[in-house]
């Protein structure tokens, strides 16, 4: 099979730096809508390392069909057969790509939460005990998203997903350090004024490591300190159906009340469990080639001058021990073409208006990290 010399490099770099195979491992490959050439390339560069591919396939509309009818008795054997597979992996690569990415925007909300239960085990594991990463894959309906052209969004595409995330580890420690000796955080702008604490938690820099495309260094509030409101700008969509202007106002660590374009499905969602209302991350981004939401979180949350504050789940090696089967990742772009912004710490100045201030923290501005593409 004749593949693209793309497919090449993204598969080489996902085995080699990613999940950074060793001779004898195990992964599986879940493959959703993905053209078989990229498997492919992923099995060769697997088999080249020494390491042992499994691969499963999904297709959006079948997974749309089963989750419709879902029921306790159909999920919770699947959900222990997959627990099972899992176990015996030691990393795992999902690349989802789907022409419609509101496919299962008409399943019921209580069917997805069944399923979303059911399955939270494999996911754990998954998270907290396998090397992973996961990445989506370029269609027409991404490239609409990022009104761009098919072509130049797969040129953006494959230019984001193959860079050297090694050059952006400087900066990254130096906000990893910061930010697990800090206290006192204090995000401001348009119809944003949120307190809280992240004392204790730590920090984790994310270079190209578990998502792609990467760069965030990530931490968690302390549960109950946020007190405040928070305003999005950007655009989400979340378990199929999509959501604009999203505002929280908290109290006491919790979300106490939620409006968007879509306040109703807002709230049935964090109203999935008691956690769902409680902060499980904090992150910052700063990804110099993606600049403006396209609807898609894996890119959006890495948005050059942005941050996420995510409802649901916290992770277990840097969160706050809150648990839920949501983990919402929702961003606010604090460039000046998007109202600006500032990030304090501990009453220092660390962004203004998307770029850091502190000088050991400029490796991670976009005059830089682009200076040295």
């Amino acid at each position: 099979m004749l593949i693209d010399p793309r497919f090449t490099q993204l598969a080489e770099g996902l085995i080699r730096f990613s999940t950074a195979l060793k001779k004898g491992e195990r992964v599986l490959i879940d493959a959703f809508d993905i053209p078989d050439a990229m498997v492919v390339a992923l099995i060769r560069a697997t088999r080249a390392a020494g390491a042992h591919p499994s691969v499963q396939i999904h297709r959006a509309r079948v997974t749309r069909e089963l989750t419709l009818g879902a029921e306790e008795g159909q999920y919770a054997p699947h959900a222990d057969v997959e627990l099972a597979r899992m176990k015996k992996m030691d990393a795992y690569i999902a690349l989802r790509g789907s022409e419609n990415i509101f496919e299962a925007s008409d399943v019921p909300s209580a069917r997805v939460q069944l399923v979303s239960r059911l399955m939270k085990p494999v996911l754990d594991h998954r998270v907290g005990k396998t090397k992973w990463v996961v990445l989506r894959w370029p269609s027409p309906s991404m490239a609409q998203q990022a009104a761009m052209s098919t072509e130049a969004f797969e040129d953006f595409y494959f230019r984001v997903c193959t860079l050297d995330y090694a050059r952006m580890a400087p900066g990254m420690k130096a906000l990893d350090d910061l930010m697990s000796t800090t206290d006192r955080v204090h995000l401001k702008g348009p119809g944003t004024d949120l307190r809280f604490s992240i004392k204790g938690i730590g920090a984790k820099p994310c270079g190209g490591l578990r998502n792609i495309p990467d760069g965030e260094v990530f931490s968690c509030p302390v549960k109950d300190s946020v007190e405040g409101h928070v305003q999005y700008n950007a655009p989400s969509i979340y378990l199929g159906s999509s959501f604009d202007n999203i505002r929280l106002a908290f109290r006491q660590g919790r979300i106490v009340e939620a409006t968007s374009s879509n306040t109703k499905r807002l709230n049935e969602i964090l109203d999935s469990d008691p956690g769902a209302r409680y902060i499980g991350e904090f992150a910052l981004g700063f990804n110099p080639y993606i600049l403006e939401p396209m609807r898609d979180i894996l890119f959006d949350e890495k948005i050059a001058g942005s941050f996420h504050f995510t409802p649901g789940q916290a992770y277990e090696d840097c969160g706050n021990g809150n648990m839920s089967q949501v983990h919402w990742d929702m961003v606010c772009i604090q460039r000046p073409e998007y109202g600006g912004g500032e990030v304090w710490f501990d009453g220092k100045l660390i962004r203004k208006d998307g770029l850091f201030v502190p000088k050991a923290l400029h490796k991670l501005n976009p005059e830089y990290l682009l200076a040295r593409s």
